[in-house]
C-alpha cells in the first residue's frame, strides 16, 4: 500500500493543488462549512481535476487533525529533488544559485517558517539531511502555509552537499554569532551564495562549519545575545535578496 499524508488546512491543501506536484486521492471538506474564498477554489479546483470530494461531519475531520480549518487533503508523499536539480533549476532561470541550507533544523514550526521565507524571496532549493533533520511531514506544510509544495528540497549529507555545489561556483555562507564571524551587511553576497543556518540549539556541526567560505552574523544592539534559528535565518534571506538586487522579484 502507497504511503500517503494527510494535509490539512486550506492555504496547504489549496498550495497543493496549485502546485501539482503531489498525487491527491481524495479531498474532505466539513458538512456546513462555509465554502467561498478559499475553500471554494480548493473545490473547483478538485472538481477540475476529478478528484474524490467528501463532505464530512467536522467530528471526523478532527479525528485526523485538530487544525483543518474544515478541509483535509490526502495525498502521497513528498517528493525530494537532488542537489543537481536544484542547480540545475537556478540555470533555467538564468539567475546564479540562491540556495538554503538548514543544518539539523528539529522544530517543524521552525524548518516551515524557513521554507516560507525562503519561497517568498525567490531560494531556487533548500538542502536538509536525511537524518536528525525535521522532514517535509503535514506539520511543516502547515507551518510553510503550502509554501513547501513549490519549494524544491533535497535531502543530503550537508558536508558532502557543500562541496558539491562549491563546484558549481556558489559561495556558502554560515550564519553564525561567534567572534569569527563577519556582520552580514560588509559581505559581498550579490552573486552565487548559499545561506547555511545551523540547529536551534547548539548552531551548525564543526564538520558543516568548516566547510564553510565564511561565517556570518546579524548585528545586534540589545540585550539578548541570540535570535531563533527561524526569524534570523528569515532576516538573513531577506538581506541576500536585498544584496541580489531583488532579482526575480516580478516572478
Amino acid at each position: 500500500m502507497i504511503d500517503r499524508d494527510w494535509i490539512y488546512g486550506r492555504n496547504p491543501v489549496l498550495e497543493v493543488l496549485r502546485a501539482g506536484r503531489r498525487e491527491v486521492n481524495e479531498i474532505r471538506v466539513a458538512s456546513g462549512a462555509d465554502e467561498s474564498d478559499v475553500l471554494a477554489e480548493i473545490i473547483v479546483r478538485a472538481n477540475q481535476r476529478g478528484i474524490q470530494l467528501q463532505r464530512v461531519s467536522k467530528t471526523d475531520l478532527d479525528r485526523v487533525s485538530d487544525h483543518h480549518q474544515s478541509v483535509l487533503a490526502h495525498v502521497s508523499k513528498y517528493v525530494y529533488v537532488t542537489v543537481d536539480e536544484i542547480i540545475d533549476h537556478a540555470s533555467t532561470l538564468h539567475e546564479d544559485p540562491f540556495l538554503l541550507l538548514l543544518d539539523v533544523i528539529q522544530d517543524p514550526q521552525n524548518l516551515g517558517t524557513l521554507i516560507r521565507t525562503a519561497e517568498a524571496v525567490g531560494v531556487h532549493g533548500l538542502i536538509i539531511p536525511g537524518k536528525r533533520s525535521a522532514a517535509v511531514t503535514p506539520a511543516v506544510v502547515s507551518a510553510s502555509s503550502g509554501a513547501s509544495e513549490h519549494m524544491r528540497i533535497a535531502q543530503h549529507n550537508l558536508a558532502q552537499a557543500i562541496r558539491s555545489i562549491k563546484e558549481h561556483g556558489v559561495w556558502v555562507a554560515g550564519l553564525d554569532a561567534s567572534e569569527d564571524s563577519q556582520p552580514l551587511h560588509k559581505v559581498d553576497l550579490s552573486g552565487p551564495v548559499a545561506l547555511v543556518v545551523g540547529h536551534e540549539g547548539s548552531g551548525m556541526r564543526r564538520l558543516v562549519q568548516e566547510n564553510c567560505d565564511f561565517l556570518v552574523r546579524l548585528p545586534m544592539r540589545g540585550e539578548i545575545e541570540s535570535l531563533n534559528a527561524a526569524v534570523a535565518g528569515s532576516i538573513a534571506l531577506f538581506h541576500v535578496w536585498e544584496k541580489r538586487d531583488f532579482t526575480g522579484s516580478e516572478r
